[in-house]
């Protein structure tokens, strides 16, 4: 297994020190401080990396799940929602590490281990908080034993090459000179960012990646996030089928009707040789324990391809028999070669 320029892979993530949590805590709220405390982070410029999956190869088609499991408050209750549906990847998105709203698990982790796959796992943000106040209710501790939250792949089959991509470097939920909006009483390192993994299938290499682009941001935002993205594809992946599925925050902060279709990022990626073809019709938002939202009806999660074939299936709710799992649907597609 490789890693890209710039991506160390780890069997766990290096862990934030206590003298390292007091400095985040009082320091200025500033873009450039941002820069200096995520170059002194060495969780940010890591995937984690485990699992065992049961094949060597991927076939010409294959079943693939992209889901924003908002947190993941119940890993084992999620992969058995998923496992009748044998997707053979699995693009994770919103997946807590050592946070106490989750019980300190590795959800990802615990994720994989119910499904029987590999995963890797990237830092979104270091969170020094315990979350809202509708998280709080499920807080086992008073304190985060690691606080990551972030994204993940799960695969079936090996990785032959990994890598994390920063898409906001300048602390965009950290620095008040940048984002006058951001959340003061609740400071946060990192920022979006994406898993990419090169893949073997019985048809030669392909490229699969999971991503969660900004929701407190505009199209032009996403829009210059998504082109980010798709640059750094290129380098990782050259010429190479691609998939990459997600929440991509489509209409969000649009008020009052959440449209998506203002989004300029899908006719970039179309530009550039993808398609969406993929995605089923229909919301991908509900309420959700987290999420208590009756009305926000929103279009978020997405696939886009380029080199695939296949088809759109219907959309998992995110819901079993005990209740809603997260604020978001699952997105599934077959994929063929």
């Amino acid at each position: 297994m490789m890693s890209h320029e710039g991506t160390n892979l780890v069997s766990t993530l290096t862990r934030i020190t206590d003298d390292q949590k007091q400095q985040i805590l009082a320091s200025e709220r500033t873009a450039m401080v941002h820069d200096t405390l995520l170059a002194s982070l060495p969780a940010m410029t890591q995937l984690e990396v485990g699992g065992t999956g049961n094949l060597d190869r991927l076939p010409q088609s294959f079943a693939v799940a992209a889901w924003n499991v908002e947190r993941c408050l119940f890993p084992d209750r999620s992969a058995a929602h998923l496992a009748n549906h044998a997707p053979s990847v699995v693009l994770l998105s919103e997946m807590d590490k050592g946070m106490a709203r989750t019980s300190q698990a590795n959800t990802t982790a615990d994720m994989a281990k119910a499904l029987g796959m590999h995963y890797a796992y990237g830092v979104e943000f270091f969170e020094m908080d315990l979350g809202g106040p509708t998280e709080r209710v499920f807080c086992s501790d008073s304190f985060n034993a690691d606080g990551w939250h972030g994204n993940g792949i799960l695969s079936a089959v090996p990785f032959e090459k990994l890598a994390l991509f920063r898409l906001d470097e300048k602390g965009h939920w950290f620095s008040l000179d940048a984002n006058p909006g951001a959340d003061p009483d609740q400071p946060r390192v990192g920022g979006r960012m994406a898993v990419a993994a090169i893949l073997p299938t019985e048809q030669g290499a392909i490229c699969v990646v999971s991503t969660h682009l900004e929701s407190n941001a505009d199209a032009a935002h996403r829009h210059s996030q998504f082109a980010d993205l798709l640059d750094r594809i290129e380098a990782f992946a050259p010429g190479l089928p691609v998939l990459i599925g997600g929440d991509l925050n489509t209409g969000n902060h649009i008020p009052p009707d959440y449209d998506w279709r203002v989004e300029t990022l899908f006719d970039l990626a179309r530009e550039r040789g993808y398609h969406w073809d993929l995605t089923a019709d229909g919301v991908t938002t509900r309420n959700s324990l987290i999420t208590p939202h009756d009305t926000r009806q929103m279009k978020l999660d997405w696939f886009c391809a380029r080199g695939f074939g296949g088809e759109a299936l219907p959309l998992l709710p995110s819901v079993d028999g005990q209740g809603p799992l997260s604020d978001h649907e699952c997105i599934l597609c077959t994929v063929t070669l």
